[in-house]
């Protein structure tokens, strides 16, 4: 070796990340966790609709479970609402007619006679309501006393 030279090596160049390189790891980091928390809030959102429409479900049974009970069945309508509004009903009663039947029979006085039962349910505050539509039928006994409500 010659006095003059210098037996350092150069210096290894460090490797690393760059800022643009920070940056767009960012980026797409943001761009991950928005999708992400775009997808759980609009889980939550049909949870709590499957969850107003399985209360409304069980509102209505409770209702027609009621209807007729202990009384005759007459033709008419009833509105009304539960928990305080939230979730508002339209109760229809009318005698049922067979759409197979081609002529009317005549129904005799005091004969028993099928009543169609349609509810409608609605809740939601603002924007399109949700709604839901029940029908049965119900066999109406006459009321011993000529008439009768439900």
């Amino acid at each position: 070796m010659s006095a003059g030279r210098s037996s350092r090596v150069p210096p290894a160049r460090q490797r690393g990340f760059t800022l643009l390189e920070v940056i767009i790891a960012f980026a797409v980091l943001a761009l991950a966790l928005t999708l992400l928390l775009g997808t759980l809030s609009g889980s939550a959102r049909e949870v709590r609709a499957s969850a107003d429409a399985g209360r409304a479900a069980l509102h209505a049974q409770s209702l027609l479970d009621q209807v007729g009970v202990g009384e005759a069945l007459s033709p008419g309508s009833r509105d009304g609402e539960f928990e305080d509004g939230r979730y508002r009903w339209h109760l229809r009663i009318d005698p049922y007619v067979d759409p197979t039947m081609r002529t009317r029979d005549t129904i005799e006085p005091g004969a028993a006679r099928l009543m169609l039962l349609a509810l409608d349910v609605e809740w939601g505050d603002g924007g399109p309501r949700q709604s839901l539509q029940l029908q049965t039928l119900r066999l109406s006994q006459p009321d011993a006393f000529g008439g009768g409500s439900f």
